[in-house]
C-alpha cells in the first residue's frame, strides 16, 4: 500500500527533476550558442537545437497531462518561466556586449596592424580575407578571419560574431571615419546595423 502511495509523489519528482534539466539546457543553449556554432557549424547546429527544443517541449507535454491527473503546478511554472526567459530575456544581446567588451582592446590592436601594413590580405581565393594569427584567431567567428573592405585610403574592418553560407553573416565593424556601414560594404545584406562604440557597429546580414 505504502508504495502505490508513494508512486505519485515519485512521478512528480521525476517529472520536477526533468522539467529544471530541460531548463537549464535551454537556457545554457541561449548563452552558449554562438560558442556552440563555432564547434559544430551552421550545418549540425540545428539538429542540437532540435534535441534540445525537442526534449523541452516533451517535458512541457508531460507537465501539461500530470496537471490533468491532479499532480503539483511546480514543473509546468518552471517550463512556463523558461519560455518567458527565451523570449524575453535578450541572451544574445548581452553575449554579444560582453564579447564585445571584453576583446575591444584585443580587436583594436588587430585593427593597428592592418593600418600599419603588418596584417595584410593572405587568404589566396580572396583577396580582402587576413587569417589571423594564433594569438588573435578568437576574435573573429568560423575560423578566425577577418575581412577588410577598401574605401579609398581607409579600410573597414569586420570581425565575425557568426559565419553562416554567403550573405549569412553577423559581426563587429571597425569604420575609420565612423560610417555607418552600408549594405555595399563587405557584400553583405544588412538588415541589423547597432552602434556600439566610437567607430565600431555591430552588423547583421541574414
Amino acid at each position: 500500500m505504502k508504495n502505490l502511495e508513494s508512486w505519485p509523489i515519485m512521478k512528480l519528482n521525476s517529472l520536477l527533476f526533468l522539467s529544471i534539466i530541460s531548463s537549464i539546457l535551454v537556457i545554457l543553449y541561449q548563452i552558449f550558442q554562438w560558442s556552440i556554432i563555432e564547434i559544430l557549424t551552421p550545418f549540425l547546429m540545428p539538429l542540437l537545437s532540435l534535441v534540445v527544443y525537442g526534449f523541452a517541449f516533451v517535458v512541457i507535454f508531460i507537465s501539461i497531462l500530470s496537471i490533468r491527473k491532479g499532480f503539483q503546478w511546480k514543473p509546468i511554472i518552471i517550463q512556463g518561466i523558461t519560455i518567458l526567459l527565451v523570449i524575453f530575456f535578450p541572451f544574445t544581446k548581452i553575449v554579444l556586449d560582453i564579447d564585445f567588451k571584453m576583446n575591444k582592446s584585443d580587436r583594436e590592436e588587430v585593427i593597428r596592424m592592418v593600418e600599419k601594413g603588418t596584417l595584410k590580405p593572405n587568404v589566396s581565393h580572396n583577396s580582402t580575407l587576413i587569417q589571423l594569427p594564433e594569438k588573435y584567431a578568437q576574435l573573429s567567428k568560423g575560423g578566425g578571419e577577418i575581412i577588410i573592405d577598401k574605401n579609398g585610403d581607409d579600410s573597414s574592418v569586420l570581425f565575425f560574431t557568426f559565419r553562416g553560407v554567403l550573405d549569412n553573416f553577423s559581426g563587429f565593424v571597425y569604420s575609420p571615419n565612423d560610417q555607418r556601414p552600408s549594405n555595399r560594404d563587405f557584400d553583405g545584406d544588412f538588415k541589423q546595423v547597432e552602434k556600439l562604440d566610437e567607430n565600431w557597429y555591430f552588423v547583421g546580414s541574414y
